[in-house]
């Protein structure tokens, strides 16, 4: 999981000096594994500003297209004139606005702008492409800003170009922790400061239903649910800022439809995908793949499905496997414009297996078969479909297909001084209450405490689980270290000398002993 530390400030209010090292260090003490924090950008220097195309002068006379451009940057160079400069983009116009560094500005890299004579022109500065900015990977042209971004205003701070990124290596027991919900989580924790919960939203009254679903094979998926929009603009542009974020996060922006479900998969870790209603025949019902069944997914390989596939379908047969990755058959394509978006929970366990058994692994099956929060589909969707609305103009159709398997919530009883006796530390209740509600259960009791782990941890199924939380938050620091004192006068078990006597027999008869690993492939011992 990538995490800018920009988008954790956004729900944890972090104190102002704290930068990506010091937050990577608290979130360590707590038991994240943070691999590395990327100073990203941090070799950027200005001037680096919006500017504005006032005229394009195409030159001839060269093999590749050239152009002479006149573009207004305010009074960013001090003078106010505008500025003159060569650029071989073609996909900008006069009147676009765009990024232009000025002489004396660094990109990253350490690419330094200084004015300089080229194609008989004198370019003073150059205007950039969102990979000369180190925010993408596009190769398509210049970063045309919208239209309404002010001309001279500091690049490098409307889009956010320093930022400090973490690496976190998310251990299969912290899902919760492939989103930026739950790295803030963890890090208002650290801090001892506010948490805003982006799924913590009033949904509307809704009414009625939206796109006909059903749950045909309750092991498969406990909850499914579908919004509709109408109306959506498909020549829409995705914003600069959330190109960053998702670029930040290591995903490419494709599109805005595409862009706004990864973009809300990143912050609240519900997988999303979106179907062209236009493609869509009958009513979708969620079920185990029929003997002989086929479907072409999004990466164009067409798969013999297995009787254990978790599948999406519609009359037409398969259209998506489910939590894996969706079918060529009704993807949204450039020209959408009407759309169904799913979000569901589905068994962690069968998608694990589905996605193995067909070497296929994608963001969404990753984040489902280590668990996800049971409660947020109904919130992801909802902050969806919002976005397309915002974003790309399109209308919210009233209404939500709510399919669901009711699920007993999961209670451990634990009691108040169990945290004590594992760690040798005495905590006391309170602050195994505390701390246990901070990581958002619902504790009742006195010496002995019945708790209620939240939607987003289904690991907490233990006592043991509930101690851990206590230890790492108190600090693993703060547990004495002290040499094991060994029994005395016991020696060797029976079976220890057993062992013992067995190995020497083996040896002087001649056998030497291999200490073999034990999860390996049959191909590992070949040759």
């Amino acid at each position: 999981m990538r995490a800018p530390l920009s988008w954790v400030r956004e729900y944890a209010e972090l104190p102002a000096g704290v930068d990506g090292r010091e937050l990577a260090e608290k979130l360590i003490a707590a038991g994240l594994e943070v691999e590395t924090v990327e100073r990203a950008g941090a070799d950027v220097k200005g001037p680096l500003v919006v500017g504005e195309v006032l005229a394009v002068e195409e030159l001839t006379g060269f093999k590749k297209p050239i152009r002479y451009c006149q573009v207004d940057v305010g009074d960013a160079n001090g003078t106010g004139e505008p500025q003159n400069i060569v650029c071989g983009a073609t996909n900008f116009a006069a009147g676009d606005r765009v990024v232009v560094v000025l002489p004396g500005g660094v990109l990253p890299g350490g690419f330094e702008i200084g004015a300089r004579k080229t194609y008989g022109k004198v370019s003073e500065g150059m205007i950039c492409s969102s990979s000369e900015l180190g925010i993408g990977d596009d190769q398509g042209g210049i970063l045309v800003l919208p239209p309404d971004s002010p001309v001279g205003a500091d690049a490098i701070e409307l889009l956010g170009l320093r930022d400090d990124v973490l690496h976190i290596a998310v251990t299969p027991d912290r899902s919760y922790a492939l989103s930026i919900r739950g790295v803030a989580r963890e890090a208002a924790t650290a801090y001892g400061v506010p948490f805003k919960d982006p799924a913590d939203v009033k949904l509307p009254g809704e009414a009625g239903g939206a796109y006909a679903a059903s749950i045909a094979d309750p092991t498969a998926c406990d909850r499914f649910v579908l919004r509709e929009v109408r109306g959506f603009d498909p020549d829409a542009k995705t914003p600069p800022w959330m190109q960053v974020r998702l670029y930040r996060a290591g995903m490419r922006p494709v599109s805005l439809a595409v862009d706004v479900t990864n973009y809300v998969m990143l912050e609240l870790g519900q997988p999303l995908h979106a179907f062209d209603r236009a493609k869509l025949t009958g009513p979708i019902v969620v079920r185990r793949a029929e003997p002989g069944e086929k479907l072409e997914t999004l990466d164009h390989v067409k798969r013999t499905l297995d009787p254990e596939d978790i599948l999406i379908t519609d009359e037409s047969g398969p259209i998506s496997m489910a939590g894996t990755m969706g079918g060529l058959a009704t993807e949204i394509d450039d020209r959408s414009t009407d759309m169904v978006i799913e979000a569901a929970h589905f068994d962690a366990v069968g998608t694990a297996r589905m996605s193995r058994r067909h070497r296929l692994h994608s963001e969404a099956s990753y984040r489902f078969e280590r668990g996800v929060d049971r409660e947020l589909p109904l919130y992801a969707s909802y902050r969806a479909v919002q976005m397309l609305a915002e974003l790309g103009g399109a209308e919210i159709l009233p209404g939500v297909t709510h399919a669901e398997t009711p699920v007993e919530p999961v209670t451990v009883t634990i009691p108040a001084d169990h945290p004590d006796k594992v760690a040798g530390v005495t905590y006391g209740r309170d602050t195994v209450v505390r701390r246990l509600e901070q990581v958002g259960c619902k504790v009742e009791g006195d010496e002995t405490l019945t708790v209620t782990p939240p939607s987003w941890r289904p690991d907490l199924t233990d006592p043991n689980d509930l101690a851990e939380e206590v230890i790492r938050l108190e600090g693993y620091e703060a547990i004495p270290s002290r040499a094991p004192r060994p029994t005395a006068g016991k020696g060797l078990t029976v079976q220890q000398r057993l062992r013992r006597r067995v190995g020497r027999a083996l040896a002087g008869a001649g056998y030497v002993e291999v200490l073999t690993f034990p999860f390996v492939s049959d191909k590992d011992l070949d040759g």
